[in-house]
Parts: structure tokens; C-alpha cells; sequence
């Protein structure tokens, strides 16, 4: 064999031995959860969360890198009292009419060993795109009983400023924080 020729069978075959590494996983979407909370005029704390999400989770251990793309329906929001959720889909905070989905999507992984400590990455929201780190305050893998197969999940949460996505509506009186948790189980594919 000439020495060109076995160095790209090589470079081939640790090219392909690479990507058997990573593992991607569905969002299980009964086991997934986004919610939100936020200060209501400096007193309680109003909390809502979105029904709909979708999305995958790719992950390379040994490579220590991943991807993670969650797609929530704005729509989907609720805060457990109608005329509220009308509210936040109207212009003045979601826009649902002109902005339907909201978007994270994660590249940059953060490993504790086999551990996702963190996902840095985008969220899309009401049209405007910006940097996030969501931070695992829990992270697992384990062999699901009743699916026969791997699922992986934690806890995931960042604090966003709303008017960084154009949403300025009450400031400064309605705080500009909102807590953002995403609590996440997604099946081995």
C-alpha cells in the first residue's frame, strides 16, 4: 500500500472513530420543561412556563463537546391565568404573531468528567438573537426502564435581561431579570 494511500485510510478511519463518539439524544417532551420567573414590581414572583418544546442533544464525552438545539412555541406560554399569557403574547413582551418560536441552541460544552456543567450558545427570543450560558445544577445519564435505552437530562438555568431581546415593556418598574430554567430528559437515539 502506498504510504499516501494508509495515511488517508488513516485519517479516515480515526475521522469515522470520532464521530462514533457522539451520541445523540431527543428531548423527551413529558420530561421536559422550560419556565421562567420573574419579580413582579419589586413583591412576588410571577412564574410561567411553555408547553410546547422540541429539540436534540448531541454529545461527544470524549471529546468533551456538543450541541444542543431546543425550539419552544411561544405561543405555548402559560402562567396559569389567561388574560396574562394573552398579555405576554401580545407586542408589548413576546410578539408571538411576528416571532412563533423561540430558539436556544448550544455549542460550546462544558465538562465536570462525563458531566455537562454548561452550554454556552444563542437564544433567539421575540426576533432578537443573543449569547447565553445556561449552567447544569444537575446533570445524569441513566438506562430508562420502560424505553429501553439511555436518557440523559438535568437542570439548566441563566438569568436574561429582557430588553437585550427589545422587550421593554413596564421597565423599570417590572424588573428587567428574568430567571430562565430548563429542566431537560432526552432519550438515546
Amino acid at each position: 500500500m502506498h504510504a499516501k494511500t494508509l495515511i488517508a485510510t488513516v485519517a479516515v478511519l480515526a475521522a469515522s472513530a470520532a464521530q462514533a463518539q457522539s451520541t445523540t439524544y431527543n428531548i423527551d417532551p413529558t420530561h421536559t420543561f422550560v419556565t421562567f420567573e420573574a419579580r413582579h414590581f419589586g413583591t412576588s414572583t410571577n412564574r410561567g412556563r411553555f408547553d410546547k418544546k422540541e429539540g436534540s442533544i448531541t454529545i461527544d464525552r470524549a471529546a468533551k463537546s456538543g450541541r444542543a438545539e431546543v425550539t419552544i412555541d411561544a405561543a405555548s406560554i402559560n402562567t396559569g391565568v389567561g388574560p396574562f399569557d394573552g398579555h405576554l403574547k401580545s407586542k408589548d413582551f413576546l410578539n408571538v404573531a411576528a416571532h412563533p418560536t423561540a430558539k436556544f441552541v448550544g455549542d460550546a460544552f462544558v465538562f465536570d468528567g462525563d458531566k455537562v456543567k454548561s452550554v454556552s450558545g444563542t437564544l433567539t427570543l421575540a426576533g432578537q438573537t443573543q449569547p447565553v450560558t445556561l449552567t447544569a445544577s444537575n446533570f445524569n445519564c441513566y438506562q430508562n426502564p420502560m424505553l429501553k435505552r439511555e436518557v440523559c437530562g438535568g437542570d439548566f438555568e441563566t438569568t436574561i435581561k429582557r430588553s437585550t431581546y427589545g422587550i421593554t415593556y413596564g421597565l423599570p418598574g417590572i424588573p428587567d431579570d428574568i430567571r430562565l430554567l430548563i429542566q431537560v430528559e432526552a432519550a438515546k437515539q
